[in-house]
């Protein structure tokens, strides 16, 4: 069982991650554990357990994200006894948690998602990463239509539109094309050489393919920020407009046009104001709001229109 636990911190979208030696490295890895079918009633209640006992974290809200079972994903092999044949299949889930509260355990952190996914973060404009990854790929392709056409489509090349909910596509094709760490480390490959500006474009690799299962749950929270109010289990009980718009950026990846965007909440009826100012706000003080969650019990609720912000 792996853990995707996400949460905001200084307008970014952090996951919370455990240090792991992987064939003498030290990188970041997913809080995981073994299901005990003895000792655990259900998968949540044991994946509960163990991300509390990994990182002193109690998880809130959960929902399960997909299962991992191909051939070599728990490169370099996992140590589960038996003739080798064994294989490892992971159970993937994402939690949201409404602050990224430090769990004062000894190799847990919470890390930014840009630190895995540098061109995954549109808010200032196309990222820098795109300059050193954009030939990499074109090099790859070279010249087969197919993988080119693939390229522009994932990676919004020649003015391509960027469709943000296709982080794992984006990852999939990086390892395809060998320019992801992990592709290399899986096939028992040295690594090839990169630049300086390639390596740190192609962020940093993880244990096992806990960056693909990373990449999943971005995309599933990406695409049900729209259909589900899910956003607001990343929010603290009262907040303001502007603090609920950074975090559904933050975790989109895209500027939002501030005017639209308030009047989609209005027309939802999501929020509701509660007459009080917060003064912390860093200039003139900004209503106070909270999430109406009693309507998910009377209606069927919608997520948040993304009203994107055009140059």
């Amino acid at each position: 069982l792996s853990a995707v636990v996400v949460a905001i911190r200084n307008g970014e979208a952090v996951a919370l991650t455990v240090q792991s030696t992987n064939g003498g490295a030290e990188l970041s890895g997913l809080p995981s554990g073994p299901f005990d079918p003895d000792g655990h009633r259900t998968f949540e209640l044991a994946l509960r357990a163990f991300v509390t006992e990994q990182t002193r974290f109690d998880l809130g809200y959960v929902e399960q994200l997909y299962t991992f079972g191909d051939k070599g994903r728990d490169a370099p092999l996992a140590d589960v006894g038996g003739d080798g044949a064994s294989r490892v299949i992971s159970v993937g889930y994402l939690a949201l948690a409404p602050g990224a509260i430090d769990t004062h355990f000894a190799g847990s952190e919470w890390r930014p998602w840009s630190r895995f996914f540098p061109w995954e973060d549109w808010r200032a404009g196309r990222p820098a990463a795109f300059l050193a990854i954009e030939p990499a790929l074109r090099a790859w392709a070279a010249g087969d239509a197919q993988k080119l056409a693939r390229a522009r489509l994932h990676f919004a090349l020649d003015d391509a539109p960027w469709n943000e909910e296709r982080v794992l596509e984006r990852f999939e094709l990086l390892y395809e094309a060998g320019l992801a760490p992990e592709a290399a480390r899986d096939r028992g490959e040295t690594a090839p050489r990169r630049t300086d500006a390639l390596a740190a474009a192609l962020g940093e690799p993880m244990i096992s393919d806990h960056r693909r299962i990373l990449a999943t749950a971005l995309s599933r929270l990406r695409g049900k920020l729209k259909y589900r109010p899910v956003v607001f289990e990343l929010m603290p009980e009262e907040f303001t407009l502007s603090a609920l718009q950074r975090t559904v950026e933050a975790i989109a990846g895209v500027p939002l046009h501030k005017q639209n965007f308030r009047r989609a909440l209005e027309r939802a009826q999501l929020v509701e104001g509660l007459g009080r100012l917060d003064a912390d706000t860093g200039g003139r003080p900004a209503e106070l709001f909270r999430f109406r969650r009693e309507i998910l019990a009377a209606r069927p609720v919608g997520g948040l229109s993304l009203p994107l912000l055009r140059e």
